[in-house]
């Protein structure tokens, strides 16, 4: 008995090494390339305000900005239950103030998940006639951003954040994408 629930444990072990790197993997081999807009997709707030996962994902995007990597910015997500202001309200203020031109500036302010967030920013594109973007978020949700974006005909290259100081944060996010991704795998 002992036996079989050590192999099991080993089992289920392995497989969840097999889809961390699956995970993971997609940001060692994707770099940005020149786009037409680069997406920046929301993270919870902290009482209005980013949190540090979306603070130094709206870093990562105006980094690209500011390097000619796109011309324009989606700021991507939603108002939470308990929140005044939405992700992407939220993101657009602090682009504002480090001196990004409103103008360059798209919200997008409906999206509740991540597959909204794609699917939005899918139809903004279209209607600006956008053909090529760069999504930014964490590494550990780049894998089933990719899954729904190609899922939504995105031409997209992608770049992340990863911080060290909150590596068990990360883990934790990483682990919760493996339901996600599956998920999102299965229902369209």
């Amino acid at each position: 008995m002992k036996k079989r629930m050590f192999m099991f444990l080993g089992i289920i072990i392995a497989l969840v090494v097999v889809l961390e790197m699956f995970i993971f993997s997609l940001p060692m081999i994707s770099r940005p390339k020149k786009a037409d807009v680069i997406i920046i997709l929301g993270c919870k707030l902290s009482k209005g305000s980013p949190g540090l996962f979306l603070q130094k994902r709206i870093e990562k995007g105006m980094e690209l900005f500011k390097q000619g990597y796109g011309r324009y910015i989606i700021v991507s997500g939603g108002k939470e239950k308990g929140e005044k202001i939405s992700e992407a309200e939220s993101m657009y203020r602090v682009l504002i103030k480090y001196g990004i031109n409103e103008d360059s500036i798209i919200l997008e302010d409906k999206s509740q998940n991540t597959s909204a967030n794609i699917k939005n920013c899918t139809e903004i594109m279209r209607d600006r006639q956008f053909n090529s973007s760069i999504i930014v978020s964490n590494f550990f949700h780049l894998r089933r951003v990719w899954i729904l974006a190609k899922r939504n005909n995105i031409d997209a290259t992608y770049d992340g954040i990863f911080i060290w100081r909150y590596f068990w944060k990360e883990i934790q996010g990483s682990i919760r994408e493996i339901p996600a991704i599956i998920k999102d795998s299965i229902y369209r």
